[in-house]
């Protein structure tokens, strides 16, 4: 028993390794390798959001006003995010995503799709499909 948890164990890490450099990978290529993972977490938010102004933000993130001022600041100068006027309301600012900035908000979903290519390009169709039966028993 304790032989076949050791194997799992060493599979989930060679897993969870090649995820773990796919996305660190990803990170380099946008050239930002020491980005955090709160900052990463900060460019989800922005992400998933949408039409998010500081306020918003705040508010999502429970932080200040001025501590998100000083985020986007540092945001804005990394190239991930700018500042856009309402086009209805010019006292109200949107925070968007630069192409680079969506790059590192999605790059563990990106990491994912890598891994996945690589288990369909090393698995035939019967081991595809007992992987996924197993996963989807365990998940």
């Amino acid at each position: 028993m304790a032989e076949k948890v050791e194997r799992l164990l060493i599979s989930l890490e060679q897993l969870i390794r090649l995820r773990n450099e796919t996305s660190c990978a990803i990170l380099s290529e946008c050239g930002v390798p020491d980005i955090t993972v709160k900052q990463i977490g900060y460019l989800k938010i922005i992400d998933e959001h949408g039409d998010v102004t500081f306020s918003r933000l705040a508010e999502i993130t429970r932080n200040s006003k001025p501590t998100i001022t000083e985020m986007i600041n540092r945001f804005e100068s990394m190239e991930c995010v700018y500042r856009e006027r309402c086009p209805h309301d010019g006292r109200v600012l949107y925070i968007r995503l630069t192409e680079k900035g969506r790059r590192i908000a999605r790059a563990e979903e990106f990491a994912l799709s890598r891994l996945i290519e690589r288990m369909m390009d090393s698995l035939d169709e019967d081991e595809m499909n007992v992987l996924v039966r197993i996963l989807m028993k365990v998940g």
